[in-house]
């Protein structure tokens, strides 16, 4: 295999009110909001980034706010958590953070090897923050997390399955994934010499029903590629695996290409760049509504249609 994932490039989920995700991810994680845009198949609703302070693909976590839908119900062929690194020894100071806000994460987990606090954000969704070592990583000196406790990207996701093998297979001879071992029912899956988001743990489950996206569900998993030439090798094998990706579509700060993996979760290739400061100021990511170029004729339809944003004060963060 010539053209390589080297990880995820960003996951997105499914939340509830737009300003609660807001208040969550960006005041009570603290981490960045590098691009306020919106759903480009679905201009009624927003679509917010949040990432490390650069925006850099592999630390960035996407939402869709549809607070109209009813909550997902759990089952096969989702992914049904995402995990988040942070610095060695900070779990202490998240598990204080969180409960602080009235979030009571899990008893503390070793998962093959690494410490993790799991717990569920307020629509729900489940997050684990994984204990690693140092990575790419660039610090937001404007969040009130400190520099030394901030999440700094994706770590891995988790995924259920009714089947293991098609999917295993899949990973290991389409994508370039190794399985690197099994504990508690947990199968691991690696990239060789991948960097942030290198893991993808499955557990099979072959009596459980099929599950349903809505609020607090992952909607897919974006893994990430060099670039075109890179992406387009790499759909014309997963074609080749009667997989049927997609044309390549333009999201405008990277392009991309999604397909159905075995189980019926849905996987995304995403290049590298062009990057989120192709049409902001570096300093000022996330700051207004942005919009590709597409989609500016329609603007004032757009802003009329989705409900005022305001940053949060960290210390002002309402949830539930």
């Amino acid at each position: 295999m010539s053209a390589k994932i080297t990880g995820l490039h960003h996951v997105t989920a499914i939340a509830g009110p737009a300003q609660r995700n807001l208040d969550f991810y960006a005041g009570v994680l603290g981490m960045r909001l590098v691009k306020k845009s919106v759903n480009q198949d679905d201009p009624a609703t927003y679509h917010l980034f949040y990432a490390d302070a650069e925006g850099r693909p592999g630390t960035d976590l996407t939402f869709f706010p549809w607070q109209q839908l009813a909550p997902s119900r759990k089952g096969v062929g989702l992914s049904v958590e995402v995990q988040l690194a942070v610095p060695e020894g900070s779990l202490a100071f998240w598990e204080e953070r969180l409960g602080g806000y009235g979030l009571k994460p899990t008893t503390l987990e070793v998962r093959f090897g690494e410490r993790a606090l799991p717990f569920r954000d307020p629509d729900g969704l489940e997050v684990a923050l994984v204990e690693t070592g140092q990575r790419e990583f660039s610090p937001w000196e404007r969040s009130d997390v400190p520099e030394n406790q901030q999440i700094m990207g994706l770590h891995g996701a988790r995924l259920w399955e009714r089947e293991l093998y098609p999917t295993a297979t899949f990973l290991t001879q389409t994508l370039g994934f190794e399985a690197v071992g099994q504990e508690n029912g947990w199968s691991r899956f690696s990239l060789a010499g991948g960097g942030s988001g290198r893991f993808l743990d499955i557990k099979e489950l072959p009596n459980l029903s099929r599950g349903q996206w809505g609020t607090g569900s992952i909607h897919h998993l974006a893994w990430r590629v060099d670039g075109t030439p890179q992406e387009l090798e790499l759909r014309t094998r997963i074609a080749a695996a009667g997989r049927r990706p997609t044309e390549q579509v333009d999201r405008f700060w990277f392009k991309s290409v999604y397909f159905m993996e075995p189980g019926g979760a849905l996987f995304e290739l995403a290049t590298d760049g062009p990057g989120f400061a192709v049409d902001e100021d570096p300093t000022r990511l996330g700051e207004s509504l942005v919009l590709p170029p597409w989609l500016e004729p329609q603007r004032a339809t757009i802003e009329a249609g989705l409900p005022l944003l305001h940053l949060p004060s960290p210390r002002g963060v309402s949830l539930p």
